[in-house]
């Protein structure tokens, strides 16, 4: 069961560096890391994709939110009331999960990649025991796909992991650098102005 699932595997591996990549480098590196490093290529391949959305939006489609926001926020009569405050904070509300979409996502891949260098250096290590128990120490070609596999894979989850940090950092600036923006231009004077007690607590205040 184990050796068709690897012989599976590689065939993938094989077939995705066949088609995608043109380099033998490329295809050799992505073959000899083994299957864990297929999965961290498709985790990869996951999180720039959504890390690319992010900043899509950030440039090409923030602004026009935003605007289109602060213009729902200035469409009102009056901008002091109680009711106008609860409009303002369920509009801000709304910009807060348009502008924070995805980032949970990102920073569970980057979580999860090192995660899989560390499998693959289990799943490597095994192998090498499992040829050292076999064969002994002579077998050197067979120990050194297991060592490859160990190295290749962490080395993969933590290049994946330390990118993918700076980068989800840098969107969460953008995110809160946006929100900040959209609550300035919505401020008004009675944003500090109490809100009235209603039901009990104009009981309690009474």
């Amino acid at each position: 069961m184990t050796d068709s699932l690897t012989l599976t595997a590689e065939g993938l591996i094989r077939a995705i560096a066949g088609v995608g990549f043109g380099s033998d480098a490329v295809r050799e590196f992505l073959y000899t890391g083994g299957p864990v490093l297929l999965l961290i290529f498709l985790v990869t391949l996951i999180l720039w994709f959504l890390i690319a959305e992010r900043f899509w939006f950030f440039v090409m489609q923030s602004k026009p939110y935003g605007q289109q926001l602060v213009n729902q926020w200035n469409a009102l009569p009056d901008h002091h009331s109680w009711s106008a405050q609860v409009t303002r904070e369920k509009l801000l509300s709304e910009a807060r999960l348009k502008f924070s979409a995805m980032l949970g996502m990102i920073r569970t891949l980057i979580a999860i990649a090192p995660l899989l260098g560390l499998l693959g250096t289990v799943s490597g290590m095994i192998e090498v025991f499992d040829v050292i128990a076999f064969s002994g120490s002579s077998n050197v070609r067979a120990m050194a796909s297991g060592i490859s596999k160990c190295t290749l894979s962490t080395m993969a989850g933590l290049v994946v992991a330390i990118s993918g940090v700076y980068f989800i950092n840098l969107l969460q600036r953008y995110s809160e650098r946006s929100i900040q923006q959209l609550s300035d231009q919505m401020q008004t004077q009675a944003d500090s102005s109490p809100i009235p007690n209603t039901g009990l607590e104009a009981q309690y205040a009474s």
